[in-house]
């Protein structure tokens, strides 16, 4: 492989794509004119669908990609940071709970509250996204409140008997029933995105308490949630930290297509997602990097992680990559291409890359980075459809709803592009 004339290549395609079709895609149509706030429901025509619904993970989720394209120098014409900070202004007028404190979950559109829950996946990226803006236009009050988030969760969510955090509550902060209601799970989904909301706070304030609860977290990771042979994620765990049948809760975001009529998954105490572990392990390389620590101590993990997300979860044949498979990588149960996975796969596999050198790593990217922009990326749109077939024939035609909006699309591209610069440099 001529890796710095390929990577040249996948550079061109990839600033094509984020410059003249993505970020034009949502800086065109996501600020709601007539009531505020950012519209995220567009159809197969990047069209409104007028599904009547904003979401707290929306909002945030594009405040986030916003900063984001500013932070990386991709604000070709200053509207990402105006749609930014009109953003951080808005959630906090309008999503804020003047009582009890923290963000609402969902909204209609004229930004009326329709589920009043404290979710803490929301919280997530609210301290995510708010941190990142922080950073990013050295904004005190988008830090204030990310801060503020941070401090409730430890109030009301933390799980001080085995460590970890509930991620269900109430407006009050009571904590939400069992069972279906998700008050006694704790998720490898929401800690990952705790991990990652906390590198960007400490990342933003410096604070020790911030670094302190980034690092108990990633500690909390490695030896309660990952299998302890195969160091694949486990999805849902009981309050002690034992495996949980993986349901389907209450207040949802991605289980739009999964489980049976009893809300439980197929093969609940048996799958993986190759999509979060290739995320978990870039997201954790990204937080030893903000803390100052070395991989070395990880990268034992880290070669489990990578070898079966590459061995197990990158389709060969039709290119991309799959949804989910068991734990020991023997069997694939989704092969479906969700846009996610292979965001994050992107990212990973170029960080992976960087970390080890091995060219195995290139390889996969270039199978997915091929994959997407032939079957995934709707050109003429600028957006990624959100789930394929194996062959790449289209399931969702959607361009956008609740959850599936920006976050994990522009984010591919822009910190694609940031590795590939590294990875150039390295090389030259």
């Amino acid at each position: 492989m001529d890796i710095v004339g390929q990577v040249h290549q996948w550079k061109k395609e990839m600033e094509n794509h984020l410059h003249k079709e993505l970020l034009p895609f949502w800086l065109d149509r996501v600020w709601d004119s007539e009531n505020g706030g950012y519209l995220t429901q567009w159809n197969a025509e990047g069209k409104d669908s007028g599904v009547d619904e904003k979401s707290l993970l929306a909002h945030m989720r594009t405040i986030y990609s916003l900063s984001l394209a500013c932070s990386l120098n991709h604000d070709l014409d200053g509207r990402c940071a105006k749609l930014a900070k009109k953003g951080v202004l808005f959630a906090i007028e309008n999503y804020w709970d003047p009582v009890h404190k923290g963000f609402y979950w969902l909204f209609n559109r004229k930004n009326e509250v329709l589920i009043d829950k404290k979710i803490v996946y929301g919280h997530s990226f609210a301290i995510y996204a708010l941190s990142t803006y922080a950073k990013t236009f050295d904004d005190p009050l988008a830090l204030d409140y990310a801060e503020k988030c941070f401090d409730l969760l430890q109030i009301y969510a933390a799980e001080t008997s085995y460590g970890g955090y509930w991620e269900m509550f109430e407006r009050d902060w009571t904590l939400a029933v069992g069972g279906s209601g998700g008050g006694d799970r704790k998720t490898l989904d929401v800690h990952m995105h705790l991990m990652e909301a906390y590198t960007a706070l400490y990342s933003a304030s410096g604070k020790v308490i911030h670094r302190r609860k980034l690092e108990e977290i990633i500690n909390l990771i490695n030896t309660k949630i990952l299998h302890p042979i195969y160091k694949t994620g486990i999805p849902q765990f009981h309050c002690d930290w034992s495996i949980a049948p993986q349901i389907k809760f209450d207040v949802i975001w991605g289980w739009d297509r999964f489980s049976d009529e009893s809300g439980a998954k197929p093969n609940a105490l048996d799958n993986t997602s190759y999509g979060h572990n290739v995320e978990f392990f870039w997201l954790l390389s990204d937080a030893l990097r903000v803390l100052g620590a070395s991989i070395e101590t990880y990268k034992p993990m880290f070669v489990k992680i990578l070898d079966h997300a590459v061995s197990y979860g990158v389709d060969r044949e039709n290119g991309g990559v799959y949804v989910e498979g068991s734990l020991d990588g023997s069997v694939v149960y989704d092969d479906c291409k969700e846009f996610w996975q292979q965001a994050e796969f992107l990212i990973g596999m170029l960080d992976a890359y960087l970390a080890f050198g091995d060219e195995k790593f290139l390889e996969a990217y270039g199978n997915v980075h091929k994959f997407v922009f032939e079957k995934m990326i709707k050109h003429d749109l600028g957006e990624w459809l959100a789930l394929l077939q194996r062959d790449g024939t289209p399931i969702w035609t959607h361009m956008s709803h609740s959850w599936k909006v920006n976050y994990h699309t522009i984010r591919a591209a822009t910190l694609s592009l940031q590795r590939m610069d590294q990875i150039l440099i390295r090389l030259q």
